[in-house]
């Protein structure tokens, strides 16, 4: 089995064939930037989605969650700059006619049409400036680029990708800066595919990738109201449909999950005030859910995060950390690294130059490597060191 695929250079959720998409700026945002997207299919997709465990969901969510189950979508209509939660009947009133503007657009029945909101919760959608926007949108094949762009809230970046594999493609764009932290971990994030795929394969392939790549970051330990993950196939490329338990199925997992995890990866990257990715991989567990609780608890570590912005090689923070994972441990079996840099071994700490790890935590990519010695089991978690930004940016989110 060739199970290879290749990144498309400057590639994005429209890469797929019979994908078009489009942003302008509503006014929802006070800065002059596009907040206003659609993503749209020449024809009806298979769809399936994950969304935020919050027990307060936003309206958004409630609308997807009710259209999914067994039905085709044509598209997607998403704003920045107001979340839409918290805002009762009326929240999902307002959902409902933005699908039904966006559906005019689409060329598609409104019920065809799924929403999904980012930004400030308990305010309700401007939606004058809504009807306005939506009607001034242009779909295009390079339109992608700009709905990576209006999905942004505190995002520096866009994040967005394509891969490349047998003869069809999967495409992405992603959102996520802050409130972070599994499950689902708080982002929205539009994939998209022109392959021909089973539906109840695509919603398992859906969630055992984001299983291993946006369930495992965490920048802040909070979770939002608005969590959205869409994958739709439009079957456009031609291939024989993709059915669970095939060959074929595992080469179009294999290509998913790489696309999520380099997304997921952007996503860490980019925290609110970050300056450095931090990846925890967690080697040597009991079993796979042990390496990912272990794993996910260092990585939202506030002590780690903070000692890898000050590059301080205080690696009694990971320990500490692991241990209170709730994951059985023994002591004198840890191993730890840092990068290639020993730390521990079995137990007991190593000599090491200070400064020689410090330089190691003023990369832009710090990997900790944990191995407990106790089974197969292993995972990686993604998150960014803790600074002075993160509070700036949170204390005057509204103001």
């Amino acid at each position: 089995m060739n199970a290879e695929f290749e990144f498309i250079s400057s590639g994005g959720v429209t890469s797929p064939k019979g994908f078009k998409a489009g942003a302008t700026y509503a006014g929802i945002k006070k800065e002059e930037s596009a907040d206003l997207a659609i993503l749209a299919s020449e024809v009806p997709c298979d769809a399936a989605g994950l969304f935020t465990s919050n027990r307060i969901k936003a309206a958004p969510v409630t609308l997807c969650q009710q259209r999914l189950p067994g039905g085709k979508m044509s598209g997607v209509v998403i704003n920045s700059g107001c979340a839409n939660a918290c805002t009762g009947e009326q929240g999902l009133a307002d959902a409902a006619e933005m699908a039904g503007l966006a559906a005019a657009v689409v060329g598609s029945p409104a019920e065809q049409v799924l929403v999904a909101s980012t930004g400030v919760i308990g305010q309700p959608l401007p939606m004058r400036r809504l009807r306005k926007g939506i009607k001034q949108i242009t779909l295009s094949r390079d339109g992608g680029h700009g709905l990576a762009r209006a999905i942004m809230t505190t995002d520096t970046v866009p994040k967005e990708a394509a891969v490349r594999v047998g003869g069809y493609v999967i495409g992405g764009a992603a959102k996520g800066s802050g409130m972070l932290h599994p499950d689902l971990a708080t982002f929205l994030c539009f994939m998209t595919t022109d392959a021909s795929i089973d539906p109840g394969f695509l919603q398992s392939a859906l969630q055992q990738a984001a299983d291993v790549s946006f369930n495992m970051v965490s920048i802040d330990g909070d979770t939002s109201t608005n969590d959205t993950l869409l994958l739709l196939a439009n079957g456009v490329a031609g291939n024989e449909t993709i059915s669970p338990g095939t060959e074929q199925a595992a080469v179009f997992q294999h290509a998913l999950e790489g696309l999520c995890i380099h997304l997921a990866r952007e996503i860490a990257r980019d925290g609110e005030g970050a300056t450095k990715l931090l990846e925890v991989a967690v080697q040597g567990a009991p079993d796979r859910a042990a390496a990912r609780k272990v794993a996910r608890t260092v990585v939202g570590s506030p002590l780690v995060k903070s000692a890898v912005y000050g590059n301080d090689p205080n690696w009694g923070r990971v320990v500490a950390a692991a241990g209170r994972s709730g994951v059985d441990m023994v002591e004198s079996k840890i191993d730890l690294y840092l990068d290639s840099l020993c730390l521990v071994r079995a137990g007991k700490p190593q000599p090491f130059d200070h400064e020689e790890a410090a330089e190691h935590l003023r990369q832009a990519e710090v990997t900790f490597i944990l191995n407990l010695n106790l089974g197969n089991g292993s995972a990686i978690a993604w998150g960014c060191d803790l600074t002075e930004n993160y509070a700036k940016i949170n204390s005057h989110y509204t103001t």
